[in-house]
């Protein structure tokens, strides 16, 4: 029985801008399972918000535009589907949570009013009802005294009160899936363990199926049942979480386990990756990776990399496995 909610293939998603072309998501393909976390994991850079928002049509346009590949919800094609179908699934059947919540919210409305909007336009309840179900997705995420913060203005949260807030919101017409764009980067530790326990919670209670997205592959690491490793708009591995932190093959997924502290291998300083992200508007022939890679053969700068299945639902996009 085929369990896949979400079916992205061969996406590609171009920004066209006076310096050039920058192609932000190249080809990629990879399926979300019901009750699924799939990570997304790569630098800052590599494609990862450019694929999120390109699976609910939010790419700004102009400059940027999808250009091809087909974003599959259930077999419907969502890059087909009209404006009006579009809205229907929006924050309703797939709803999204943005990296900065701050930005996201509306100062000049309450919580609980901006918490409800979603459930009256897609559950069709009047006002009272809306709050009260609000109300409820406050409790949910641990916000203390919400019926009275429920009367309060953005600026009267933390930025960890605020991320419930927008996981609240997100939560109101119970999505079968939920984008999660980098929830934690701005929150201090504590609050992002809290912030992680609700994301684990949320898999458990409901079997909702999770796109996780982040740059820290430590972050993963307990709410992951699949990774894929993104880098310059393409996917340089991907496999279950065992896997990944078990049997990393790509020099790139080595490089960003180099850059995370192991008090245990008596490692005390972080080995960084070398060099930088190429531009995508002119990126490097053959693999993408291959100026910052110790590994690189002359092949690897004539022919892109094909992906190569290791094991299971692992492969790896890179020449030496070739």
């Amino acid at each position: 029985m085929n369990n896949t909610v979400l079916e992205v293939k061969h996406l590609k998603t171009y920004f066209f801008t006076r310096s050039g072309v920058v192609k932000a998501v190249d080809g990629i393909s990879f399926g979300l399972r019901k009750g699924e976390s799939l990570c997304l994991v790569g630098e800052s850079g590599c494609g990862k918000t450019a694929t999120a928002l390109s699976i609910l049509r939010l790419i700004d346009s102009p400059p940027g535009r999808i250009i091809g590949g087909e974003i599959l919800y259930h077999g419907e094609d969502l890059l087909r589907c009209s404006s009006e179908r579009l809205r229907q699934i929006r924050g309703n059947r797939i709803a999204m949570i943005f990296q900065d919540p701050q930005t996201s919210l509306n100062p000049v409305f309450t919580i609980g009013d901006q918490v409800a909007e979603q459930i009256k336009l897609h559950l069709r309840l009047k006002h009272k009802p809306a709050m009260e179900r609000a109300l409820y997705l406050m409790e949910q995420v641990g916000i203390p005294q919400a019926r009275e913060r429920m009367k309060d203005y953005p600026h009267q949260f933390s930025g960890g009160m605020k991320q419930r807030v927008m996981i609240a919101a997100a939560l109101s017409c119970e999505p079968e899936i939920l984008i999660a764009d980098e929830p934690t980067t701005a929150l201090d530790t504590t609050i992002k363990a809290q912030i992680l326990d609700i994301f684990r919670d949320l898999k458990q209670e409901r079997n909702m199926s999770i796109l996780f997205i982040t740059h820290d592959l430590g972050t993963v690491a307990g709410i992951a049942d699949r990774i894929i490793v993104m880098y310059g708009g393409r996917v340089a591995e991907a496999g279950t979480a065992l896997d990944i932190f078990d049997q990393p093959k790509h020099p790139y997924t080595h490089g960003l386990f180099n850059c995370l502290p192991n008090i245990s291998a008596g490692r005390n300083r972080l080995t960084p990756i070398p060099g930088m992200i190429p531009s995508l508007i002119d990126p490097p022939e053959g693999c993408i990776f291959n100026p910052r890679c110790e590994h690189r053969m002359p092949i690897c700068s004539e022919e892109r990399p094909k992906e190569v299945v290791l094991s299971g639902e692992h492969f790896v996009a890179c020449h030496l496995y070739s």
